[in-house]
């Protein structure tokens, strides 16, 4: 394993960031090459550990000559949102100075080709620089992985349709519970501008790829235990790709969790601002006209109460780990087995 220190130059004289990056020599040119990266929004740290759960896996496997793909792993990929808080809270999701999401406006490139990326010498900002510096690192890989996590959530990816039901055996090895399909633009997030040079290839030609957002579970699911598990995930889908050899892992079944395209998800907003009673936790199903949540917004009032039900029968993916809400806040992400009327397509979230 070797270590490599990034340096990204700040907005102001004097100012940098760094990260560290990690890389594995493959034995096999002809073998898959794979790039994780995590903690892009700097305060989503199950990735992290994911990642440093999976390193012990990675060096043994170097140390028996088992590594046939080359290896990038990124555990802190955003040192800028990382030194980012206000009033004491850490703010990694926007870029302060910019108020964009550090999730959105990568460089869309037509091929993999570092050379088409901008010179970051001549971008503004240092969040437009980072992200040209991480797409820089990750393309060329024919597996890219970008580990993040939801507010309260079982674990689920994002994959684009174009490579599904390929990435099923991806699914599979990394013991995820839901798998969401989208297509279209999805606001130049990392996973897309790490597809768009892949769109030209044949369909055969693609399905060597494996290119998807990681949510794993819940922003407060930081734990040894599921670190671990997540990083034997991880490890699992390098076998599968054949990134690494290992003769005693078999290769992952098939798919079982729930699949769906992402216009079937229903976001639920609060109707009032108000304190939010759930009555569902992410991994329930419900029925049309469950009770998904309550918000208390006249306490002690008689009519103080307002219900959010369940607009058809689904599966509860995620809910907010806040329980205060404002008016028109989406609280639940409910995957429905039909089109949602309020139908979303590319992105779900600011």
């Amino acid at each position: 394993m070797k270590k490599a220190i990034e340096r990204l130059q700040g907005d102001s004289e004097g100012v940098a960031y760094e990260f560290p990056v990690f890389r594995f020599s493959g034995t096999d040119e002809a073998a898959p090459s794979a790039y994780l990266q995590a903690a892009l929004h700097a305060g989503e740290l199950p990735g992290t550990v994911a990642i440093d759960a999976l390193m012990p896996k990675l060096a043994k496997a170097e140390a028996e000559g088992r590594i046939r793909g080359d290896i990038t792993l990124v555990p802190w990929a955003n040192p800028v949102g990382r030194a980012q808080y206000h009033f004491t809270e850490q703010e990694g999701r926007f870029h302060l100075g910019t108020r964009t999401n550090f999730n959105r406006d990568f460089p869309l490139i037509e091929r993999q080709d570092t050379s088409l990326l901008p010179d970051e010498a001549r971008l503004k900002t240092v969040d437009e620089r980072l992200k040209a510096r991480l797409l820089r690192l990750s393309v060329g890989h024919d597996i890219v992985l970008d580990l993040h996590c939801d507010d309260e959530s079982v674990a689920y990816l994002y994959v684009p349709r174009q490579l599904w039901p390929a990435m099923e055996d991806c699914a599979a090895a990394m013991g995820v519970d839901a798998v969401l399909l989208w297509e279209g633009a999805s606001g130049a997030a990392f996973e897309e501008a790490s597809l768009h040079p892949l769109l030209s290839k044949e369909k055969a030609a693609l399905e060597r790829h494996a290119v998807t957002t990681v949510e794993y579970r819940g922003i407060a699911d930081v734990d040894g235990a599921l670190a671990e598990s997540d990083g034997e995930g991880l490890y699992r889908l390098l076998v599968a790709r054949g990134v690494v050899a290992d003769a005693a892992l078999a290769a992952p079944g098939p798919f079982k969790g729930v699949v769906a395209p992402l216009e079937n998800i229903d976001m639920m907003p609060a109707p009032k601002a108000g304190a939010v009673l759930y009555a569902v936790k992410p991994g329930d199903r419900v029925q049309r006209g469950d009770l998904l949540a309550t918000i208390v917004h006249a306490p002690g009032e008689p009519d103080g109460r307002a219900e959010v039900r369940a607009p058809q029968a689904g599966y509860i993916l995620t809910r907010r780990s806040h329980r205060i809400t404002r008016r028109h806040d989406d609280l639940v992400k409910l995957v429905g087995s039909i089109r949602s009327q309020d139908a979303r397509s590319g992105t779900l979230e600011v």
